[in-house]
């Protein structure tokens, strides 16, 4: 659709472009989750976990405390400490108290875990590519570099 059919949609329903990029935007990221979400459904995780253990697997063996964790979550959640309880619980995850400071627990994901992300890595790829595979990687970097620069506004 050209920008000019866009505006002047957007116009006659007495909407701002803003709008109608942020509801393209949202519909898009539900699509995009509701996708992603029935893939790994199957293998009896949700979005979430499965974030929390490509943040953990990212840490490597160092591991994060549980509000490291959360900071570099996609989206927040309430109750960290629950949600990483339940990956403990599967066995996906340990942790590990400080020995200098009691206070302070470090969370690692486990081999279980390494191993479940490992049989994830190609088939959400091709989840991936069946989504965006019709643009081209020119078309990719671009809307990447959009999408960030409206995350990072001044």
């Amino acid at each position: 659709m050209s920008k000019t059919t866009s505006t002047s949609s957007a116009a006659r329903r007495g909407t701002r472009i803003e709008e109608d990029v942020s509801l393209e935007i949202l519909r898009t990221a539900a699509g995009l989750e509701h996708f992603l979400a029935e893939g790994l459904k199957m293998h009896g995780l949700t979005m979430t976990q499965y974030n929390v253990l490509r943040i953990l697997r990212g840490a490597g063996p160092a591991g994060l405390c549980r509000n490291d964790v959360g900071a570099r979550m996609i989206a927040p959640v309430p109750d960290a400490t629950r949600l990483i309880d339940r990956l403990i619980c599967a066995g996906y995850a340990q942790k590990d108290k400080d020995p200098d400071d009691r206070r302070y627990t470090t969370t690692r994901i486990t081999e279980k875990g390494l191993e479940l992300l490992s049989s994830l890595d190609e088939p959400i790829l091709e989840m991936h590519r069946s989504q965006f595979g019709h643009l081209s990687s020119d078309e990719l970097q671009t809307l990447t570099t959009l999408l960030k620069a409206a995350r990072n506004r001044p």
